[in-house]
């Protein structure tokens, strides 16, 4: 008669590897409640920076050094700045534990997560030059150019967390 497999071992707590569809979805799914949480810690910082004396000097100090636009400009930049590294930190550690948990043993490591904030910063770039292209160039109506800019935005995304941030290495 064959052993019982020891429940306990390691290999019993590894996760199991899943279908890259079953990835994306997951990996969908996360990023549709982050997105919720950048909205709103978007909106709370914004509110809290509005009535930091502090924020607004250093804000319009800012404004006029670089000449980039007023303090509110940069209470925007600064509002949005926030909510994005909460919501892509969010990300990162719910992408590790549940989509890519195989793959990162669900351990968070500061090198995956700078990683995974790269690939993030690269979803923006790939988001905002398909939201310029589809609607300046080929003059789509924004809201179609912005719906095929978070369609790029996921693709970089995941292919880059996928692929690069948890890829599977060597065991």
């Amino acid at each position: 008669m064959a052993p019982i497999p020891d429940s306990s071992s390691a290999t019993a707590r590894r996760p199991v590897r899943r279908p890259l569809s079953l990835k994306a979805t997951a990996f969908a799914l996360i990023g549709l409640l982050n997105t919720a949480v950048d909205y709103g810690v978007f909106l709370a910082a914004r509110a809290a920076y509005m009535h930091l004396p502090a924020a607004l000097t250093t804000f319009g100090a800012v404004a006029d050094l670089c000449r980039c636009g007023t303090s509110d400009t940069v209470l925007l930049v600064a509002a949005n700045v926030t909510s994005w590294l909460v919501a892509v930190s969010g990300s990162y550690v719910l992408n590790a534990a549940i989509t890519f948990a195989a793959e990162s043993g669900r351990k968070l490591r500061l090198r995956a997560y700078l990683a995974f904030v790269v690939a993030g910063i690269a979803g923006l770039i790939a988001n905002t030059a398909t939201l310029v292209a589809a609607a300046q160039l080929l003059a789509l109506p924004v809201w179609l150019a912005k719906a095929l800019a978070v369609l790029a935005s996921f693709v970089v995304n995941f292919a880059l967390s996928h692929f690069v941030v948890f890829r599977v290495r060597g065991e």
